[in-house]
């Protein structure tokens, strides 16, 4: 689903994202409900970027990658915890990209979610490459989702993927 944020684009940049677990929903501009066999989750898209709730039988996850004034928590590379049943696992990349390949990498992502049944993403005004994009499936047992942040100013791209699975008991 591909839709155009009602919201006043801000001039962010990618240092100024945050990571998050554990928040309770932020006011989105943009919601997906999707049912993934026995996970309900909803891929919201924020003024700031975007948030996913999980919801299993083993708990619920939430995680949040946004601009968030305040926030001391920034962006990392790569993250891995045990969420009670589930195994976390975050990882995230900012490449810096020409205008030409900014453009066509954001036509490209933006084809890709547009109409995937799993997909959301939000068209900022003001700027045609200015979004924010989500994807989700299951894959082996694991809920993963991808996002893309796209700040056409800077030429900055930020990918994210997420995994969350139940916690595999450890081979002796």
């Amino acid at each position: 689903m591909l839709t155009t944020l009602k919201t006043v684009y801000t001039d962010t940049c990618a240092a100024d994202l945050a990571w998050t677990l554990g928040r309770e929903p932020l006011p989105a501009l943009a919601t997906l409900e999707l049912e993934l066999s026995d996970a309900r989750m909803e891929l919201r898209l924020l003024g700031a970027s975007h948030q996913v709730i999980l919801e299993e039988e083993q708990g619920t996850c939430s995680e949040t990658v946004a601009c968030i004034p305040g926030s001391s928590t920034p962006l990392p590379l790569g993250v891995s915890k045990r969420l009670g049943e589930w195994e976390y696992e975050f990882a995230a990349r900012v490449e810096t990209l020409s205008r030409g390949q900014f453009a066509g990498r954001a036509q490209e992502l933006l084809a890709l979610v547009a109409d995937h049944p799993r997909g959301l993403a939000g068209v900022f005004p003001g700027s045609p490459h200015a979004f924010t994009a989500m994807l989700a499936q299951r894959h082996d047992g694991a809920v993963q989702w991808r996002t893309w942040h796209a700040y056409p100013q800077d030429g900055q791209l930020v990918a994210t993927r997420t995994r969350v699975g139940v916690r595999m008991p450890a081979v002796l």
